[in-house]
């Protein structure tokens, strides 16, 4: 994923490695969970594009899910986007008025909060030089967020890629490509 800030690429970083090697990742109980943000980008005339975003956990994937998913990757994106399909949904993403079902819903504990991976099986906008509705492009088959928020459930920055590529890297840690040239940002983050 293409990232404007230190911060952000090492979140990223420590996220896909996380739901790569699923040693820090940790399954919960169900239980409905929202998160709310905005999500920020710059269009290449340089104005500001922003809309609401929800993110709706109904269940969050298990660890044989998991295990699933990263199998699939390791065959290509076509198998885990099949996966992905053929799990239960995990709960929705909306952006402004376009909800998308979520099939991948993971956490990390940061010590100082915790870190939510989210992923889709399908992308929910493509967003060319920051401009929505731009023509799709093979390969960026899913969407892709990830922000932390802390005990309070207050957030300051995340990241989201409302179209993506999704693959292994060395390591077999997680690699996130955006179709974007300018990240997408998510801030004011809060969880209900």
């Amino acid at each position: 994923m293409r990232m404007g800030s230190e911060w952000g690429a090492m979140l990223v970083a420590v996220a896909v490695t996380a739901v790569a090697t699923g040693a820090v990742m940790t399954a919960q109980a169900p239980a409905l969970k929202t998160y709310t943000a905005t999500a920020t980008v710059k269009t290449a005339g340089g104005a500001t594009i922003s809309a609401p975003v929800t993110v709706t956990i109904s269940r969050w994937t298990t660890d044989a899910e998991r295990t699933t998913a990263l199998a699939a990757l390791k065959k290509g994106d076509a198998a885990l986007k099949t996966a992905l399909a053929a799990m239960p949904a995990t709960g929705t993403i909306q952006v402004g008025g376009r909800s998308t079902p979520l099939h991948f819903a993971r956490t990390l504990d940061t010590g100082g909060g915790t870190l939510v991976t989210v992923l889709a099986a399908q992308p929910i906008v493509y967003l060319g030089a920051g401009v929505p509705e731009q023509k799709a492009k093979t390969g960026y088959e899913f969407a892709f967020a990830t922000f932390e928020v802390d005990a309070k459930g207050k957030g300051t920055a995340g990241d989201l890629a409302p179209a993506a590529k999704v693959k292994l890297g060395p390591g077999d840690a997680v690699v996130v490509d955006d179709y974007g040239v300018e990240a997408v940002r998510l801030t004011a983050i809060s969880s209900k």
